[in-house]
């Protein structure tokens, strides 16, 4: 175990630190649904003959780059601190950021979002450590602490899809990417200022084999989701090949993390139940809302005929939902509410919202789209944060970052697996009802062609949404076996409280929620 070196902070500088970590995890919020309202007019631009087979791939390479770097940036933030790491996954996500407002291609579009997707990764997961050590040690302990992030999250989710319509119908979806340069600049010169955070000052190893491993599994199991009976028979070589692969380096990975003296993902995590099944829940939510998120803007854009700016609009009940939860979560909490409670709520809620998204059809009002998401709102509003905050509350001090970025690693994995799996659903399901031709040709048709092609449209996306009722519904199913209450082990207090001390956070009054 490192030594950690005393970091004193002033409360001016905790606050100024709490602001700049609200506007990058608002930044990561607005980048992972930006595209999505804006997915139609950049493949228009880009490639309108094939682009939207694309989609998938332009959501998952972000999502897949993201999760191969999160096992990598929770251990570098308990062997050298989480302001360094927080500094290079923000300068890293402005690269990335600057490369995809000058793609000239889908391919080079889809690689940037890659390369931005290795910093985003680093946005949330980091930020969420960051936060927590800028906290004083009378607020570590308890179950509050999710309002902030339901807030954030439904203002980012609002004006993520409806920021990225307008500048694509009014100015260049080009400037959904170059928006982020100002304020994450911003972010990157007050963090090399202002963050005080604990320093370790022993010399550890990291395991980059072992990151390595988990990034390839996680490539190969996302390209074998996507190509799997889409571009490749299940049977073909290349398939058999990749899954085999596939196979082998999860093995390997779960083998080295067994061996290793510095795992990227500690196996002895997986013994503290609160942890194994928020990391479970956690992924499944993640495969879920990215789905439906994405697959509700097409929706509307193609079926509805509505504008991308428009489109974004209908995220605004969502955004409500989740404020509302998260203003409401403390007060909750202090009225008795768990966090199993929380989470079982949430997840049976996502699910109805779900399953009334699975209704949809040609001619539905707009009022059932918006109402559903007002639902989903308060669903997701209710998970995000909250299974953050249980690992952190269970989780050894000492591995505070891997457990962190661990909840992200199963969520982005989740997500990047339910772009990619719902996209062939869609695309499986409308060549098996659609007039001929691919979703891509769609905007092209006219007369029956077009009413059958829409009518197959819609089938599809109602087998996409009915998918991610039941992964939901699996999720509420898992809630139901957290414990009641959360059970801190006395080695994790006893260590959380010698790096409290160590830190000398007592002279700074708390932060606000």
């Amino acid at each position: 175990m490192s030594a950690v070196m005393p970091a004193v902070m002033t409360h001016r500088q905790r606050v100024i630190g709490f602001v700049l970590c609200i506007a990058t995890i608002l930044l990561a919020v607005l980048d992972t649904y930006i595209v999505s309202a804006a997915t139609v007019p950049i493949v228009g631009d880009l490639d309108p003959a094939h682009g939207v087979d694309k989609i998938p791939w332009l959501i998952a390479a972000y999502q897949l780059a993201a999760t191969a770097a999160l096992p990598l940036y929770g251990k570098l933030c308990d062997v050298i601190g989480a302001k360094k790491v927080f500094i290079g996954a923000v300068a890293t996500f402005l690269a990335g950021s600057a490369l995809c407002g000058m793609a000239g291609s889908m391919g080079w579009l889809i690689a940037a979002r890659a390369l931005q997707g290795i910093g985003g990764g680093g946005l949330m997961s980091v930020t969420m450590v960051v936060l927590r050590e800028l906290k004083g040690p009378e607020e570590k302990d308890g179950g509050k602490g999710g309002s902030v992030g339901g807030i954030i999250a439904g203002a980012g989710m609002a004006l993520g899809p409806w920021l990225g319509g307008v500048l694509a119908d009014h100015a260049d979806w080009r400037w959904i990417f170059y928006v982020n340069l100002p304020v994450g600049l911003a972010v990157l010169a007050a963090a090399v200022r202002v963050l005080r955070l604990p320093a370790h000052s022993t010399r550890r190893t990291i395991d980059f084999l072992g990151a390595g491993l988990a990034a390839a599994f996680s490539t190969m199991l996302l390209l074998v989701t996507q190509w799997g009976g889409k571009d490749h028979a299940w049977s073909s070589p290349l398939i058999i090949g990749l899954s085999t692969a596939t196979v082998a380096a999860f093995a390997l990975f779960v083998r080295r993390q067994a061996t290793a003296a510095e795992p990227v993902l500690p196996l002895g995590l997986f013994r503290i139940r609160e942890i194994r099944y928020g990391f479970a829940i956690q992924g499944l939510v993640g495969a879920a809302m990215m789905g439906s998120m994405v697959y509700v803007m097409i929706y509307l854009q193609v079926v509805r005929g509505i504008a991308a700016s428009s489109a974004g609009l209908y995220l605004i009940p969502m955004a409500i939902g989740m404020t509302a939860v998260g203003l409401l979560s403390d007060r909750l909490a202090t009225a008795g509410w768990s966090q199993k409670t929380f989470v079982v709520s949430g997840t049976v809620c996502a699910s109805a919202a779900l399953a009334l998204l699975a209704t949809l059809t040609t001619d539905t009002s707009l009022w059932t789209v918006r109402a559903a998401l007002l639902l989903m709102g308060v669903g997701f509003g209710q998970l995000i944060g909250q299974l953050i905050q249980l690992v952190q509350d269970t989780a050894p001090a000492e591995q505070l970052g891997v457990a962190t970025t661990g909840v992200r690693f199963f969520q982005t994995l989740g997500g990047a697996l339910g772009a990619a799996l719902f996209g062939t659903v869609l695309s499986r399901v409308y060549a098996a009802r659609g007039p001929g031709g691919t979703t891509s040709t769609i905007g092209g048709l006219t007369g029956h062609a077009r009413r059958q092609a829409l009518d197959a449209f819609v089938s599809s996306t109602s087998v996409v949404f009915w998918s991610a009722t039941a992964v939901m519904v699996l999720a509420a199913v898992l809630a139901t076996r957290l414990p009641a209450g959360i059970r801190r082990k006395p080695e994790a207090e006893t260590a959380e409280a010698a790096e409290v001390n160590a830190t000398s956070f007592t002279t700074a009054p708390p932060l606000p929620r």
